[in-house]
Parts: structure tokens; C-alpha cells; sequence
């Protein structure tokens, strides 16, 4: 595997390299999928299908649910059945779903910040009002704030949508963590929805991932976990995601509430799903190497520098940069005038940060981190 090929994606119709139009010489840091070629695996899935010449509608393979239901067991303990399984289009329409049948009229759900922008942007989608805390920062390192969890939960708080690891500050939650949510929610009658669609992509080797919904039986029957081999094996433009819901009726009512709304999954997209996991472990870990060069070098790079405060992310290939000690203004702006485009942090609900996407090659992160030197030295 050659994670150092620079592989052409302008003109592409690549969402993260074309639809900005920027000048081709701007390096973009911003939407989260990876710039490598994908596993042999999956590109000899595509071929199947290519080569089989039809394209009709398609279910999904019962050796996938097979394979899903054999990883999650093998890499994370997590005992699961195919027929808890919910395959769906993308994590962001399980996200909006989730909140349309769990929230009635005049209910609420519960976030936290900085967070991957659909939890909040999903309230207007949904017409579902949400109340929010903020994330503390202890020993460098992002977690919840469970005195402020409870005492922004009202009689109306009906969801908790939890992003673990987190995404964009690249926390992997602990157990305790987890069993003191868990808990709280239990407490005030809340469900879970877990967004773990990073669980593959743990930087730090002392570190595991623990699905929400394994560690309790209440947690099992209350909580809808996210998951999608999309990030993992960079197939996010197949739009193949799986909803992991034990509780029948609960499951039940999820998928009624998608009728008529969610289109069905490609096979395309189900045998790149079942390629990746069944036959691109080694693929995935020799890209978790080479992230964790990107995220090593980027730390050092910008950690401290002109003020930059960068944490050592435990998880994803998403870097949550520090600039308020800078004070500068329309950070996203500035790093665009000298050829980077990152995400600025406000879309996260985090001012004065932004965040990289380091997922690209050596070559293409040493160059945009040393714009983003350039911007914060001499600010224009």
C-alpha cells in the first residue's frame, strides 16, 4: 500500500477538491475523506459489479451482516445479532432519523460542543429543538461535563446524541465516561444515539473502543449505535451506514419512520462495505501507521506555535486546532488567502478553532501545515 501516492482529484467532481472551485493550487484540509487510493479489495469489488453489467435495485448480502456481526465481536467485545441490523444511506440521515422517532411534538434532544455540525444543524432539518453543554478540557484532553449534562436536561429531553470517538476534538471515551452518561440517561428516561462511525480509526495503541450499547442491558435496549465502514476504508461516497438497534420496538419504529424517505443502497455499495471488512484489515492498519506519522508531524509543527494549541488526538484523522490565544479573526478566511482550506471552528459551535484534515499524503500535509505557519506568523 502507497498511502505516499499523490493520486489527481481536481475535476473529479470531488466534493473536497472541486466544489469550492478554488485555485488548483489550494490545498484542501477541510471535508473528512481521505485522499488514498482504496484497498485492492474494494477496488476489485467495483470491478464485480462492472463487469457484471446491471444495476438494479439491490438488498443487502447476508455474509455482510455476517462479517459486521463477527467484527464487532472480535474487535470490540460487542455481542450483536444480524436481525438488530438497519442498513441506511449515510450516518447523517440515521442522525436526522433518529430524532424523528424518538423526539415527538414539543420534545427535545441534548448535545454537546464542539460537535460534528449535523447534531445541531439536524434541529432545524427536523423542526426538533436542542439544549447543549460544553465540553471541558482536563490534561489536554476533551470530555464531557456531566454536572452541566444534568442540569441542562429538562422534562422534554428525550434524546442524547453522543459522538464517540469524538469528532472534531478525537476523544475515545472511557468506560467510566460512558457508565456515568449511561447512567444519567437512564436516570431522566433518555435514549442514546452513539455516532461511532470513527470506532476504526483509534490513533493511540494503549487505547479500545467501547460501543455505548455494550456495557449495560439498559444501555443495549435504549441505546441506536451508528456505525459505517465509510471513514474507515474511504468509500463515504457510496453511502452505506448501519443502524445497530436491539430493542425491537424501538428498531421497529426507526425503520417505519424512514419509509418513503431513505433511498436503497446500491450493491456497489454493499460489496465495497464487504470488502472492506472482510478483506482489508491489513489495508486499514498500515493507513492507522501512516496517520499516525501525518498526526505526529502535525502535532509537533503546530503545537505552540504563535499560540497554537494543538492536542494529541486518541482517535480519527481530524485535528481540533486551538487558535483563540492568536485572536484572529475569520480563521478559515485568512488560511485561504495563503492556499489551505480547512473547516472553520464556529460550524463545530467551537469560535477560534478550526479543524485539519491530516489524511492526505506527507508531502501535501507538510505543505499546508506550512501555510498555516505562514498565515499565523504573518497575518495579514
Amino acid at each position: 500500500m502507497n498511502f505516499d501516492e499523490i493520486i489527481p482529484r481536481h475535476q473529479t467532481n470531488s466534493y473536497k477538491w472541486d466544489f469550492y472551485n478554488d485555485p488548483t493550487d489550494t490545498i484542501p484540509l477541510w471535508v473528512a475523506d481521505m485522499d488514498y487510493r482504496c484497498s485492492p479489495a474494494v477496488l476489485e469489488s467495483q470491478k464485480l459489479t462492472t463487469d457484471h453489467g446491471v444495476f438494479g435495485y439491490a438488498m443487502c448480502p447476508n455474509e455482510l451482516k455476517e462479517v459486521f456481526v463477527e467484527r464487532m465481536q472480535q474487535l470490540y467485545n460487542w455481542e450483536i445479532k444480524k436481525e438488530w441490523l438497519v442498513w441506511i444511506p449515510g450516518l447523517v440521515p440515521g442522525l436526522s432519523n433518529t430524532i424523528k422517532t424518538v423526539c415527538s411534538q414539543g420534545s427535545n434532544y441534548m448535545i454537546y460542543t464542539p460537535v460534528y455540525h449535523p447534531f445541531h444543524l439536524a434541529s432545524g432539518w427536523m423542526n426538533t429543538p436542542f439544549v447543549s453543554t460544553e465540553m471541558i478540557e482536563i490534561d489536554n484532553r476533551y470530555t464531557l461535563d456531566f454536572e452541566a449534562i444534568e442540569a441542562e436536561i429538562t422534562p422534554e429531553t428525550k434524546l442524547f446524541l453522543l459522538c464517540n470517538p469524538h469528532n472534531p476534538g478525537g476523544t475515545v471515551f472511557k468506560k467510566d465516561e460512558l457508565m456515568k452518561l449511561i447512567e444519567i440517561c437512564e436516570k431522566h428516561d433518555i435514549k442514546i444515539c452513539s455516532d461511532e462511525i470513527h470506532c476504526d480509526l483509534i490513533l493511540d495503541d494503549k487505547l479500545k473502543h467501547i460501543p455505548t450499547a455494550s456495557l449495560s442491558d439498559w444501555a443495549s435496549e435504549n441505546t441506536i449505535s451508528l456505525l459505517s465502514p465509510s471513514k474507515t476504508f474511504n468509500i463515504a461516497g457510496f453511502g452505506c451506514s448501519v443502524a445497530v438497534i436491539k430493542n425491537e420496538n424501538l428498531r421497529n419504529a426507526f425503520v417505519q419512520s424512514k419509509e418513503g424517505m431513505f433511498p436503497m443502497i446500491s450493491r456497489q455499495a454493499y460489496l465495497a462495505a464487504l470488502a472492506g471488512y472482510r478483506d482489508s484489515e491489513n489495508w486499514r492498519i498500515e493507513m492507522i501507521k501512516y496517520l499516525q506519522k501525518n498526526h505526529d508531524y502535525l502535532v509537533s509543527e503546530l503545537n505552540g506555535f504563535c499560540g497554537l494549541k494543538v492536542n494529541k488526538l486518541e482517535a480519527t484523522y481530524l485535528a481540533w486546532i486551538d487558535a483563540t490565544a492568536t485572536g484572529m479573526k475569520d480563521i478559515g478566511s485568512q488560511l485561504l488567502k495563503n492556499g489551505v482550506r480547512v473547516n472553520d471552528g464556529p460550524i463545530f459551535k467551537g469560535e477560534g478553532f478550526f479543524r485539519v484534515n491530516f489524511a492526505c499524503t506527507h508531502e501535501t500535509l507538510k505543505e499546508g501545515i506550512q501555510r498555516i505557519k505562514n498565515t499565523f506568523e504573518y497575518p495579514q
